[in-house]
């Protein structure tokens, strides 16, 4: 196999913000495997809250070039173990786009679409979100009128106004909601807000409490009137094991977690202990949200809205519209870069903005 990677800049429709922050460009490292004239592709979106920066994931490729590059692409397994053991703990990005871009390829050499290779089919798939950051009341509103038709919005809030703020933007849609707080709410907050919640058609809340605070994450799961699921609590595969008894599901990121090998090990554990399974983005491009694509048929429900929010894409493959998930004729995750593949010993990190926090 050759490795090649190069960092895009992707262009957001709005500023996006969360609780902890602001950004209107988000850089994505994109990682490119080649073998016999086929190229798979991998995607982790910079990510100042995790200390991912593009310097650092080419870095802890470089580290495992030699891995990477004499190994059997049909034996992805193998290869991510190997390499998993070599980066260590503090690399889930590095790995995740690296993860990604094998299993494409692995599923282009062998013919056939990921989930098929699974041994999943395409039946009743749950439908994405789409997310509207934290604004002005009047901000919030126009961007949801903007995208009118998608069957579930999801609220970023961790404001004074986060009440005023759902109750206006139910004056707009009937759309089922779920709200997201990002580590921006205290106990008390989270079990008093969310009877007002679920009147307003809320479904769950997400991740209300700072990451940290597992007794919080305890209490408010046996006070609060809807239920929560774990974001910022459940990063890596020994994260289920924590959530259990605080959350009522979790949200796995692929670029958190290290990408879709940890990512199908997590699903089998929380099912295990009778919790929902969510996936969500980072704001990645569509060879990102390619790749969440290939697990909906294992999901309860997905935040795959990521590249609705960009301005510009750098690539083909899975499309989301109005919620609905338009899969790829192509085989592995289906995707292919619009200016062609890398050169393939591209090593190209250079962003035109600083490392930043985005998603969703």
């Amino acid at each position: 196999m050759q490795l090649a990677y190069r960092v895009f800049d992707l262009p957001l429709k709005h500023v996006f913000r969360i609780s902890r922050g602001a950004t209107s460009v988000q850089p994505t490292f994109i990682v490119q495997l080649s073998h016999d004239d086929q190229h798979g592709y991998g995607e982790a979106t910079t990510n100042r809250y995790y200390n991912a920066t593009a310097a650092a994931m080419a870095a802890a490729l470089e580290s495992v070039r030699h891995l990477v590059e004499s190994a059997d692409p049909l034996q992805p397994d193998a290869l991510l173990d190997r390499v998993s053991s070599a980066l260590g703990g503090d690399n889930q990005f590095a790995l995740a786009a690296l993860d990604l871009a094998l299993h494409d390829l692995h599923g282009k050499l062998k013919g056939e679409p990921l989930h098929r290779l699974w041994g999943w089919e395409l039946a009743d798939v749950p439908a994405s979100n789409y997310t509207i950051g934290i604004d002005t009341i009047e901000s919030m509103v126009a961007k949801l009128n903007q995208m009118p038709g998608w069957p579930v919005y999801k609220i970023k809030l961790g404001t004074p106004d986060d009440l005023a703020i759902v109750r206006e933007l139910r004056e707009h849609t009937s759309a089922a909601f779920r709200v997201d707080a990002n580590c921006g709410w205290t106990v008390e907050q989270t079990i008093r807000y969310a009877p007002q919640m679920a009147e307003l058609g809320v479904e769950f809340i997400e991740q209300p409490l700072p990451a940290a605070d597992r007794d919080g994450a305890a209490e408010v799961r046996h006070g609060s009137a809807l239920p929560i699921i774990a974001d910022e609590s459940c990063v890596v595969e020994d994260d289920v094991q924590h959530c259990i008894g605080r959350f009522d599901g979790i949200n796995i990121k692929l670029t958190k977690c290290g990408g879709m090998a940890p990512a199908r090990r997590m699903i089998d554990h929380a099912k295990s202990a009778g919790m929902k399974v969510m996936m969500g983005c980072m704001t990645e491009s569509s060879v990102g949200i390619s790749a969440i694509a290939q697990f909906l048929p294992a999901l309860d429900y997905v935040d795959m809205d990521g590249a609705a929010l960009i301005a510009t894409d750098i690539a083909d493959g899975a499309k989301v519209i109005q919620g609905r998930c338009q899969f790829p004729s192509g085989n592995g995750t289906g995707v292919s870069l619009h200016d062609g593949p890398l050169a393939t010993d591209c090593r190209q990190i250079e962003s035109t903005v600083d490392e930043i926090e985005t998603q969703t």
